[in-house]
């Protein structure tokens, strides 16, 4: 999948946030033509000439070096997941063997399964790095009443963002949720730029819905490690818990686990959901035991 867009784009948005006085550079007087720094001054922050940095942002990156990425970075201060970005974008423009393609997995190995099941207090899902939930665990069901249950997994949780107007009503900060996962995503798709069904999600959230295509042409980028979220429950109401997200190294797959303050109105909430779920829902409704 050709990456040159994706790269002349995602510079052009990065050096036209920043100001002169962001950069340091002295301001001059008269209207400037461009919004955000000219291509020749961050060619001197970066310590390259016009013409390299001008051939970068028509999309070249192929045989850049690692430490003219990063003076670039630094050129036009990225944080840790832009800047992992752009050596990913880079990656691409240098043709890989297949066996560097990342595999995305969908299934889950027993063991991880006992762990899901056997955190009875905390509502936690898996999923990979398509965003599809593999597998979560009761008081997660329970949580994402309506929406998760056993039968309906492998469900995709972008899909379920941008495509399903119930996701408005379940996640109560929607627009700032929104933003989160199409920076995943985009970050993503520069990790795996080789995955066919990755693409033709994308493409398909593009051509369903214009929030996801507005967000995915800002060309943002983040880590999807922690986050606070409100959520909406026919039980207990609004909830508000953090999710922490926690890679399981050579699967493939990050579990992502949802925690209330000691003592809080969310742990009351918390509680009473286990109790629930652990009293009402019916063998079929549960989470499959480990296999």
């Amino acid at each position: 999948m050709d990456k040159t867009n994706d790269v002349r784009e995602f510079l052009m948005s990065r050096r036209s946030r920043l100001t002169p006085a962001q950069a340091g550079l002295p301001a001059y007087g008269g209207t400037r033509r461009v919004a955000g720094l000219k291509r020749e001054e961050v060619a001197v922050l970066a310590g390259v000439s016009t013409e390299y940095y001008a051939r970068l942002e028509r999309g070249n990156l192929r045989g850049v070096s690692d430490s003219v990425l990063d003076s670039l970075a630094r050129a036009l201060q990225l944080d840790e997941a832009e800047r992992a970005h752009l050596h990913d974008l880079a990656k691409a423009a240098t043709p890989a063997p297949a066996s560097g393609v990342r595999r995305t997995r969908s299934e889950l190995r027993p063991s991880i399964g006992r762990l899901l099941a056997g955190m009875t207090g905390t509502p936690a899902y898996v999923r990979n790095s398509r965003m599809d939930v593999v597998a979560a665990n009761n008081l997660c069901f329970a949580l994402y009443a309506d929406i998760l249950s056993p039968t309906a997994l492998p469900l995709n949780l972008a899909r379920f963002m941008f495509l399903d107007p119930r996701s408005r009503d379940f996640f109560v900060e929607w627009e700032t949720l929104a933003d989160d996962f199409a920076a995943a995503m985009r970050a993503e798709s520069g990790r795996s730029p080789h995955d066919r069904a990755l693409n033709q999600l994308i493409g398909d959230l593009a051509a369903g819905s214009s929030e996801f295509s507005t967000r995915w042409a800002r060309h943002n980028v983040r880590f999807h490690r922690t986050a606070r979220k409100t959520m909406r429950n026919p039980l207990v109401g609004e909830i508000e818990l953090t999710g922490d997200a926690l890679e399981l190294p050579g699967e493939g797959l990050t579990l992502i686990a949802y925690t209330a303050e000691p003592g809080s109105r969310a742990q009351d909430q918390l509680d009473f959901l286990a109790s629930w779920s652990a009293g009402n829902m019916t063998p079929a409704e549960k989470a499959p035991g480990p296999g």
